[in-house]
């Protein structure tokens, strides 16, 4: 008698679950589809405006790093990408475009990326936009702790000196240097197109612009999304110098080796309708052509969309993550997705290994509605990290973890890097 209410409660579960279904299906067939044409579209653009048609992951991997003369190491999800169409072979055709002698731009940008200002103004640097909070007053500056900050997908600095920078103590202001970081292709650090952004990139940059340029012998580093795959590379790397590591909401599938790269863009990228935020992530993620449309419109008219948004909400400034989140290229933000965060997946085993090892301290805290970064990835390191702090934050999604409770979060910082002597930071020579 109790199975009937059950059988009743779940025929809607399931007719929903078999629409949402069918619907994704065919919805994705379709776009699959669309992938094709605009791949044809952008060739055609790019040799019109830069004199050569595009280099694009609709070809074989073989052909294109022939063309490239490829030496790097790229994510296989970049060239794995299931499209029915490329499988068939209807986008031979469009690949087999002839190429062009002609020069490329003399610009370090492509011509569907933003020119303004504030995107171009690093354009020829070679470090990163960094914000440096310096000791206020007290010990001398070689021997303050030290704190890199590493912010998400599609974010910036911003991330941190909105949220965190604000509400330090006055013990910190006067005895730490903290340095947020707007990472390659983000926020004002530079955009290169011919960049891949890999791992190995990012790491460069980080180096060249804060650990060398400014001589960190030691320093505690902190991180959210994306940015936990890049700081537990750098952490593994300078393992006797970190302190301790903090990771917010990492974005950790366990898997084989083999298998990593595809499980990650499938667990936090898979193609589906629900949640509208998992559909965004799957459509930037699968179709290389129709999310560059989608930064041509956006990302390359931001400062148009951000006058619009002021006159709706009659308000003279945005919020930081508003604005934030055109501050990319396709290029750079394409790359990095597969790069970074599938690519990165089947090095994370080895840098938890070298961190526990290391004994450096690893805390993790993610929310408990986080539907962007599943629950289980925070619950994965403390499998394979058994000695790691995680703190499960109740009714917080992927961003309320920290925003909403800075004064909180900054608070439980603290106490993290507190748990150092500060006598233990200045190395002796």
């Amino acid at each position: 008698m109790s199975t009937a209410p059950l059988a009743a409660g779940a025929w809607p579960r399931t007719t929903t679950t078999t629409f949402l279904s069918t619907l994704a299906f065919f919805l994705f067939l379709f776009l699959d589809f669309l992938e094709l044409i605009f791949c044809i579209i952008f060739r055609y653009l790019d040799y019109f405006f830069e004199g050569r048609p595009s280099d694009c992951y609709c070809q074989n991997r073989g052909e294109l790093e022939a063309i490239r003369g490829d030496s790097i190491e790229l994510s296989e999800t970049l060239y794995g990408r299931y499209n029915v169409f490329r499988h068939l072979g209807f986008l031979d055709f469009a690949t087999k475009f002839e190429k062009s002698s002609s020069a490329k731009m003399s610009n370090n940008r492509k011509w569907s990326d933003c020119g303004c200002e504030s995107c171009v103004s690093y354009a020829s640097a070679d470090h990163l936009y960094v914000v440096l909070n310096q000791p206020s007053e007290g010990g001398k500056e070689e021997c303050s702790e030290n704190v890199i900050f590493l912010h998400g997908f599609l974010s910036s600095s911003s991330f941190w000196t909105e949220t965190v920078f604000p509400n330090l103590s006055k013990h910190v202001t006067n005895n730490y240097r903290l340095f947020a970081v707007d990472l390659l292709g983000f926020g004002r650090s530079p955009k290169p197109k011919d960049c891949y952004y890999t791992l190995k990139d990012h790491l460069e940059m980080i180096e060249r612009s804060v650990i060398n340029r400014y001589e960190l012998k030691s320093f505690h580093v902190v991180a959210h999304s994306m940015g936990c795959i890049i700081a537990l590379a750098l952490a593994a790397k300078y393992s006797n110098c970190v302190k301790s590591i903090t990771l917010i909401a990492p974005p950790y599938c366990s898997s084989s080796k083999e298998k990593a790269s595809m499980t990650a863009l499938e667990k936090l990228a898979g193609k589906k309708l629900w949640p509208p935020l998992l559909f965004g992530s799957s459509f930037m993620s699968w179709y290389e052509h129709l999310g560059r449309c989608v930064c041509l419109v956006v990302c390359r008219n931001h400062k148009l969309w951000e006058r619009i948004l002021k006159l709706l909400t009659r308000k003279r400034d945005l919020h930081f993550m508003m604005v934030d989140l055109t501050r990319h290229t396709h290029h750079s933000a394409w790359h990095t997705m597969h790069n970074v965060i599938c690519g990165g997946a089947k090095l994370m085993d080895d840098f938890l290994e070298t961190l526990t090892e290391s004994g450096v301290k690893i805390c993790v805290m993610q929310g408990d509605r986080d539907y962007v970064v599943p629950l289980e990835c925070g619950n994965n390191i403390k499998e394979k990290a058994p000695n790691a702090q995680l703190c499960i934050i109740s009714n917080a999604d992927h961003s309320s973890v920290i925003i909403g409770r800075e004064k909180d979060f900054t608070q439980h910082l603290e106490h993290i890097w507190a748990s150092f002597p500060h006598k233990d930071i200045c190395l002796q020579h």
